[in-house]
């Protein structure tokens, strides 16, 4: 279990790290009365995918240390 953990930690740290910057790519921004403001067009579902991947290989990993004690 602790070896799923370890992959599902890693997948979760690349995918949060390459679909987060590709997300922040789309956003624009835009001028109005001295105030910028940004609004993005891109998809954030990936990114959120890829957190609770994320967290479910931290909790794996825990669980798996919690047995091999």
């Amino acid at each position: 279990m602790k070896t799923a953990g370890i992959v599902l930690l890693v997948l979760g740290i690349i995918g949060t790290v390459t679909f987060g910057i590709e997300a922040i790519q789309q956003s624009e921004t835009i001028s109005f009365l001295g105030i910028e403001i940004a609004a993005t067009t891109a998809n954030w579902t990936p990114v959120i995918i890829s957190a609770l991947v994320l967290v479910v290989g931290i909790i794996l990993m825990s669980a798996g240390r919690k047995q091999a004690a």
